[in-house]
């Protein structure tokens, strides 16, 4: 049996020209108010282009690396396209392969879809074994801990006292979090998302009243999303008489626009415009603890 592990992402455009195109891929061709378009336009362009692919790329040669065995990686809404992925894998003669999405925590809106991606274009010709979610992975937990301690100890350096956390994930449509109509199962992304926070926050020796969790980057469709959002949270903070804060989000593996601009610029301005100053631990990017995390899970799945 050859085996190997697919690796599952957003996917991001090359260049700024390629965004109506992607953002009507994400929005299943819904289209969106060309306000908002030239919005994600001007900030992909802010940031000189999301390096998300690139870094994806390399956390599967890494993990290849340390598996010994061969890794592929699919973007759900870029390319490399999952359908192209998977067609590559079976030409290459796998037989059975473990999908790892980069979301950590469970979502429909995420790791549901990237499952039915896979599985519908594997079509029953490849034996797949699904992550579903690893939101508290004690290697991840520790990468994401480590990179805040960093910083963290750096910033209270300089502040001459220790500097409280806000932990940030990506926000998701109400709509897509309440429980499914004839059940009263709520989807587990939002606890999961606090869990990850919780973890990380214990790891890094952090204290009751020194970290908060909010969500971030909330989309421009209109509709209730998920909150409380960062900038209510900012604001609450500052009354609080906070001025020195460490940002870091805990539900994406490395770098894109909603760290590069969502948080390098977006917030790090609405934070100044509040008379604070916000540090951002660097992302886990090619972190060695996230290749083990992603080791480990390829290994349990292919030892059942």
């Amino acid at each position: 049996m050859a085996d190997g592990v697919l690796l599952v992402a957003h996917g991001t455009p090359d260049s700024v020209e390629e965004i109506p195109e992607y953002l009507m891929r994400v929005t299943r061709g819904r289209p969106l108010p060309p306000e908002a378009v030239e919005e994600v336009r001007h900030r992909f362009a802010a940031i000189g282009g999301s390096p998300l692919t690139r870094l994806t790329l390399e956390q599967g040669r890494l993990l290849a690396e340390e598996l010994r065995i061969p890794v592929y990686v699919g973007m759900r809404n870029w390319k490399p396209y999952i359908a192209d992925v998977v067609a590559k894998m079976r030409s290459d003669g796998l037989t059975r392969a473990v999908v790892v999405c980069l979301a950590p925590q469970n979502s429909r809106t995420s790791v549901g879809l990237y499952r039915k991606a896979v599985f519908d274009a594997a079509v029953g010709t490849l034996a797949l074994k699904f992550v579903e979610h690893w939101a508290e992975h004690r290697d991840l937990i520790a990468g994401f801990a480590a990179r805040l301690i960093a910083t963290r100890d750096e910033l209270g350096l300089d502040a001459g006292a220790p500097v409280p956390v806000l932990f940030t994930a990506h926000s998701v449509p109400m709509r897509t979090v309440d429980p499914e109509p004839g059940t009263d199962n709520p989807d587990p992304y939002a606890d999961q998302a606090r869990l990850t926070a919780s973890l990380v926050a214990e790891r890094a020796g952090l204290k009751t009243g020194e970290w908060w969790f909010a969500f971030q980057s909330q989309g421009m469709s209109g509709g209730p999303w998920l909150g409380p959002a960062v900038e209510d949270t900012l604001r609450q903070l500052r009354e609080q008489g906070v001025t020195q804060l460490v940002i870091q989000p805990i539900g994406f593996l490395c770098d894109h626009v909603e760290i590069l601009y969502d948080i390098d610029i977006g917030f790090r301005d609405y934070a100044a415009m509040l008379g604070m100053t916000i540090r951002r631990p660097e992302s886990l990017n090619e972190s060695r603890h996230l290749t083990l995390a992603l080791a480990d899970l390829a290994r349990r799945e292919l030892a059942v």
